[in-house]
């Protein structure tokens, strides 16, 4: 294969000082599907930041097809073909697939939109590229791996023969990933080049024909695929030995921390996001939560940690109802919560390390005095979790917004876990962070649960649900639809089908996840 587009020499410094880019060399050849990893603030963002028109670059240069381009907005990079598949899909809610698809270049007739021709050319679009939507379907009321479809024809109508995907595949079931990677082989053999960013490396080897790996703004080599396994790619990117396997011993679970009975939660459209759940999760347990996002696995842990409101139904920590206390009365009774979005509602960016480490223990008597603060302690405490849990900052006074996602993940991480909670409700812990923070995460998961915490675990990666958690349930419309007392009893295929609504078990088997 020929190569198709080259950037060189790339150099991105921001204006905090940070390098993000250092000398890069990134190439990918037309008709591959190329692979790109690497830990969080290696700067593989940044890169396709810079491709994309979204970032510009101090040095370097980027090649089309041995032509020199410049690519200073992302309108230029899509009139040179160059697309970009956001994480967070770019789409808007209340409009349908067809105006989504067409939107910025609509057909018209006369001065109104031609309906008409934007359904026909949505339908035309999906059967050429097997990328089937229903043109006339609310986007909102479209599965994710739907909406993930048409973003992807959205940069394909628009000429993208170079597609950047950015993990794609981090909130789809078994069944939605195996599709569309189905989906990208066939898109690979039209002849279009697909640049893939996960943090998978099983499915860079599943998917890819070559891979470049980062670390620390700089390129470690790009390699066929074929030609390293996923230690390999682990040890480059992080630069040691990775263990990929959740090591634990077997639980022995006690007395139960969290009861949730009859829990009853509406959403923000005033509909039923939990509709009756019922469950326990007992001290010395990981209690799994598998099942695509929305369906009410975000308001279930609302309601626990005093984000949202319990419509119906009980949750108790330790005994104590928890319906009605304050977010601060929940912590007290022993609950720590890791957020799905740790930006928003896990930390203060503009704020240091320091001030994070100590937002929940600024009134302890360890660390507050008659008048003042204790500056001493609070700085000897900060180091020692900063050194324990290996955030790499600059000084504890360092903003945490300018930290890589993973160091500002640990930072949540820290100061939830050194909490000593008896029940830790842990939302996505490892989305969008490399292997090495992700192990490092699971492993103190581990032992706290060890040490006798209770844990609900809440994470749209099915093998983390799979490999961490104990026992584990499926929810999907609200509902719980299965419950496996040994979590890895249980196949891929089998839960994916839970997932998706298609499968559900009895209320008998489904009820042995209450301990009373």
């Amino acid at each position: 294969m020929d190569e198709l587009l080259r950037m060189e020499g790339i150099t991105k410094v921001y204006p905090n000082g940070i390098v993000a880019n250092k000398n890069v060399d990134f190439s990918v050849r037309a008709g591959e599907i190329h692979g790109l990893v690497g830990e969080n603030g290696a700067g593989k963002s940044t890169l396709m930041k810079i491709l994309f028109g979204l970032n510009q670059a101090e040095e370097g240069r980027i090649t089309l097809e041995g032509k020199e381009i410049r690519v200073d907005s992302p309108y230029a990079a899509i009139g040179h073909g160059i697309g970009m598949v956001h994480q967070h899909f770019m789409l808007v809610p209340s409009l349908t697939a067809a105006e989504n698809l067409v939107m910025g270049l609509e057909p018209r007739k006369g001065i109104y939109l031609d309906i008409a021709a934007a359904i026909r050319t949505t339908e035309e679009l999906g059967k050429k590229y097997n990328l089937i939507v229903d043109p006339k379907a609310t986007v909102r009321d479209l599965p994710v791996g739907i909406k993930q479809r048409l973003e992807i024809l959205k940069a394909l109508f628009r000429g993208a023969r170079i597609l950047i995907l950015d993990e794609p595949t981090a909130v789809l079931t078994p069944q939605e990933t195996e599709e569309l990677f189905s989906q990208l082989k066939l898109l690979r053999e039209q002849g279009n080049t697909i640049v893939f960013i996960s943090h998978k490396l099983n499915e860079i080897k599943e998917l890819c024909d070559r891979v470049t790996i980062m670390r620390s703004g700089s390129v470690q080599g790009t390699f066929d695929v074929s030609s390293v396994d996923e230690k390999d790619i682990s040890r480059l990117m992080v630069g040691r030995d990775v263990i990929l396997e959740v090591e634990k011993d077997e639980a022995e679970p006690a007395e139960t921390v969290l009861k949730v009975r009859g829990l009853v939660v509406f959403d923000r459209f005033k509909k039923r996001a939990v509709d009756g759940v019922s469950f326990s999760v007992r001290r010395g347990e990981i209690l799994g939560i598998a099942g695509v996002e929305g369906n009410g696995q975000g308001e279930l842990v609302e309601a626990i940690t005093g984000l949202g409101a319990i419509a119906a139904g009980e949750v108790s920590v330790n005994g104590k109802d928890v319906d009605g206390m304050s977010i601060r009365e929940i912590r007290e009774a022993g609950v720590c919560h890791v957020p799905e979005d740790r930006m928003t509602y896990g930390c203060a960016p503009n704020l240091g390390v320091e001030a994070n480490l100590m937002s929940c223990n600024h009134d302890s008597p360890e660390f507050t005095g008659p008048v003042f603060l204790k500056g001493k302690e609070i700085r000897a405490n900060s180091q020692r979790l900063i050194a324990e849990y290996a955030v790499k900052c600059s000084s504890p006074l360092q903003e945490v917004g300018m930290l890589s996602g993973g160091n500002i993940q640990k930072v949540v991480v820290a100061r939830e876990f050194s909490s000593g909670p008896s029940l830790i409700v842990a939302d996505q812990p490892t989305r969008g962070i490399d292997v090495g923070a992700t192990e490092f995460i699971r492993a103190r998961l581990v032992e706290l649960r060890d040490a006798g915490a209770a844990v609900l675990l809440v994470s749209a990666d099915l093998n983390e649900v799979m490999e961490l958690s104990d026992s584990l349930i499926v929810m999907y419309g609200g509902k719980i639809r299965a419950y496996a007392p040994d979590a890895k009893a249980v196949g891929e295929e089998e839960l994916g089908l839970y997932m998706l609504g298609l499968k559900n078990q009895s209320s008998e088997e489904i009820a042995r996840v209450v301990h009373d």
